[in-house]
């Protein structure tokens, strides 16, 4: 898809600085091309070097993380955080823990982030981080040094008015702990809010773990509202069980839909009955086996090992894995399965060809940056009880969380409705997001 005239070189220029970082490429690209009918009206964004500097982290940190294993071997792993727009207020974004992880990785998920933070309204800019440890197979022991080592560096980077990290894959709260216990031991201050995701006992709050995946069954719902219709009776498939697949799984059956599919690395469980949630949440997150135990202790669950869970015949898919997991082909099933919706769980789950095949066949899709905010919604939420030293219960924090998703689905169809391109949520985000990023900007000169 060709740019804008006027951005193609912004873009070459992205190219050239961040040369082999092609997720950074692919979302770049996404929001440029979004941004053609933006600049038309407001040729300001081009006179101040706007979209130039959005496309420019503010700060990158690359660090080694040295920690001892329980043999007493020494390890060495890679740490990075991309601290990549501070407009809105300070930066915001998790820390993921995964062999894949790599500057172009951490880059992408930073760039993708700024614009999410800025769709929700709240006062956070945009950041991500992470190291290429990984947390499977390892001990308690060994992750909590590894954990430590990590903060050792970070923490002088970080702070509640500086940079807030939070939790992402391989990350959870057992992590965030150990952060947070070395940053307090480090600072000789208990600075609840320099993390999020943390514990209910120290400053934590409800519904964080679940927020991501509640969220994008709240966005769902406003996005069915838009045609008429709603979950009830709807079959839903969703990709991976970690907790963004899992708390989506429970809303969307809380809210009259029935969830068939869910998968993992090893293939997926069609439950054409429904999932039962509370076994899910034994298989996956207490016991930590793979989805294939699910459907041993289930009679009427089938596992099909290494298959495609987008092969399942669905009105709504929701894709909760990792980036780039549904691709062309998998699109062009689902359409001609009948697929009514499809809102993105996890980070750019879908391959810029399956976007187009969803758009030409008129099928609904929320992007990712709007779709999965609930997670950095319900972080902030947190930072706000921490700066007023408040705890809220799980009823008025998931009702906060509510509004903060349908305000997200009102500014993107809004912004798309402006802009002429009307129900489509992909320039409907990114035009949002990048102009409440791009005002503040502007208000605070060229920095």
């Amino acid at each position: 898809m060709s740019l804008h005239p006027e951005l193609q070189p912004i873009f070459d220029t992205v190219l050239r600085r961040n040369p082999g970082e092609s997720e950074f490429h692919q979302a770049a690209h996404e929001v440029l091309f979004s941004l053609g009918a933006v600049i038309d009206k407001h040729p300001e964004y081009l006179a101040y070097a706007t979209i130039e500097r959005i496309c420019e982290p503010e700060r990158q940190i690359i660090f080694r993380v040295p920690w001892v294993d329980d043999s007493g071997s020494v390890q060495i792993n890679r740490a990075y955080r991309v601290e990549f727009n501070s407009a809105l207020g300070p930066y915001k974004g998790g820390m993921r823990f995964h062999p894949t992880v790599s500057s172009g990785i951490i880059k992408f998920l930073g760039f993708e982030q700024t614009f999410k933070n800025a769709l929700t309204g709240m006062p956070i800019g945009g950041a991500k981080g992470g190291s290429d440890f990984d947390p499977k197979g390892k001990s308690h022991l060994e992750i909590m040094s590894f954990c430590q080592s990590l903060m050792t560096e970070l923490y002088r980077h970080v702070g509640e008015y500086t940079d807030v990290p939070a939790g992402d894959i391989g990350v959870g709260q057992r992590e965030i702990g150990f952060l947070f216990g070395q940053f307090k031991r480090i600072t000789n201050r208990f600075e609840a809010g320099v993390l999020t995701g943390k514990g209910l006992s120290y400053g934590g709050s409800m519904v964080r773990t679940e927020a991501t995946g509640y969220g994008l069954v709240f966005f769902m719902r406003e996005m069915l509202k838009v045609r008429n219709s709603d979950l009830t009776g709807k079959s839903v498939v969703i990709s991976g069980s970690g907790n963004v697949a899992i708390y989506a799984a429970e809303k969307a059956q809380d809210l009259g839909a029935t969830v068939i599919g869910i998968s993992d690395s090893s293939g997926y469980v069609h439950d054409r009955n429904g999932l039962d949630i509370a076994l899910l949440k034994q298989v996956k997150l207490e016991e930590g086996a793979r989805i294939s135990e699910y459907a041993n202790r289930r009679p009427d669950a089938e596992f099909v090992e290494g298959g495609n869970v987008w092969s399942i015949k669905t009105d709504i898919a929701l894709p909760c894995a990792t980036q780039n997991e549904l691709d062309e082909d998998s699109a062009r099933r689902l359409i001609a399965n009948g697929v009514l919706a499809v809102a993105e769980g996890a980070n750019m789950p879908c391959t810029p060809g399956a976007v187009r095949a969803f758009a030409d066949a008129d099928v609904m899709f929320g992007p990712g940056k709007a779709a999965n905010a609930g997670g950095v919604a319900t972080s902030a939420l947190e930072m706000q009880q921490n700066a007023s030293r408040d705890s809220w219960d799980f009823a008025y924090t998931e009702h906060k969380l509510d509004e903060i998703m349908s305000g997200i689905h009102e500014s993107c169809a809004d912004a798309a409705e402006t802009y002429g391109t009307p129900g489509d949520y992909v320039a409907g985000a990114n035009i949002a997001g990048f102009v409440r990023v791009a005002e503040a900007m502007h208000a605070q000169g060229v920095v």
